[in-house]
């Protein structure tokens, strides 16, 4: 199959024989091995890929490769076991838990005596959430979002009020889920996030957007801007410094 053509889900192997298959293949020596992603959550789409990490103590550093067998598009993350512990590190840093997350969700294709110990680490790194902002990093992202916000506000024209929305979203849905010690989402992963913390605000939050590309109406937006930053004393311009 080549990229960007995909079998219909029904058409390909089961996913967690075909990731199987994939480890007694490619990673007949490996450690342990899990499949992690869409998949194993019931959201796969026509478009969904397997999701693979490999735990192999042999392997010098972690690499990443993308491949397609088996019916599938395959990403696998392969690790030695101390390399994982860096990216949980990074991951928390920047408040996305994306290796965490696929080795405390992911379902054993190998087992080996670390395996479970591996996994309740990154479940004790997703449960204990990312670093919390200090008062100084709430204060920047308020300044910023002020920025934005004021963009938004004074723009006239249409091609480039677009733009700033999506930055305004991606800024608005930060900032709520920072300052709640929450992970924070890229894409699809915004809302899922958004959802995992407040599915009523989530509401709100698509409902204001949606309705701004649908008609250019921008009043639900800024009203939720607004009621974002208000308990952090609002909108930030006047005073505010880089040093």
């Amino acid at each position: 199959m080549k990229g960007g053509e995909y079998m219909n889900l029904k058409d390909k192997l089961n996913p967690l024989g075909a990731a199987k298959l994939f480890i007694e293949d490619r990673f007949p020596a490996c450690d342990a091995a899990l499949l992690a992603g869409s998949v194993t959550r019931g959201e796969a789409t026509s478009t969904s890929d397997l999701d693979i990490v490999v735990f192999d103590h042999l392997v010098p550093s972690a690499y990443r490769e993308s491949l397609t067998a088996y019916g599938w598009p395959i990403e696998v993350f392969v690790h030695n076991l101390q390399s994982y512990k860096y990216f949980f590190d990074s991951d928390v840093k920047r408040a996305r838990p994306s290796l965490p997350r696929m080795v405390a969700e992911g379902i054993p294709v190998k087992k080996n005596t670390l395996l479970p110990t591996i996994q309740a680490e990154a479940a004790r790194t997703i449960e204990y959430g990312p670093v919390e902002w200090t008062t100084k990093e709430v204060d920047m992202k308020r300044y910023f979002i002020t920025d934005i916000l004021d963009d938004f506000i004074g723009s006239e024209n249409r091609a480039e009020e677009l733009f700033i929305a999506n930055a305004l979203a991606e800024s608005l849905h930060e900032f709520v889920l920072r300052t709640n010690k929450r992970w924070i989402g890229k894409s699809k992963w915004m809302i899922r996030e958004l959802n995992n913390f407040d599915p009523f605000f989530t509401n709100r939050f698509v409902d204001a957007f949606d309705n701004y590309y649908r008609t250019g109406e921008k009043s639900l937006i800024i009203d939720l801007a607004d009621s974002v930053l208000e308990p952090f004393g609002g909108k930030f311009f006047e005073g505010f410094s880089i040093k």
